[in-house]
């Protein structure tokens, strides 16, 4: 198991910030996604384990990208990091509304 936070611990909240290189950032970030992922409710329906998966996932490119927001200044790459931003963040709204939906389905 790749990423394991010591202890099998959470890793703290990732906070985009200054006060951190850009290395430790994306230590970070990888850490809280990899520990979001391995510790997604899964059920054993592939588009249920596909969406709590996908979420962490999501949130680490959206993480990443705040990340390199705050230690460049090339144009294209701010572009695309906050094209990330917005999609990413879009797209976690779609598959947590697709959870609610089929939760309350199964019920």
């Amino acid at each position: 198991m790749h990423g394991m936070h010591a202890e099998n611990t959470a890793p703290p909240r990732f906070v985009a910030s200054t006060a951190k290189p850009f290395g430790a950032l994306m230590d970070d970030a990888m850490a809280v996604m990899d520990h979001g992922m391995q510790a997604a409710p899964m059920n054993g329906q592939p588009a249920h384990d596909f969406m709590t998966m996908m979420i962490p996932h999501h949130q680490g490119a959206v993480d990443m990208a705040k990340s390199i927001l705050l230690n460049t200044r090339d144009p294209e790459v701010r572009n695309l990091a906050q094209g990330i931003v917005t999609e990413q963040a879009n797209e976690i709204r779609l598959m947590q509304a697709w959870l609610e939906r089929h939760a309350q389905s199964a019920k």
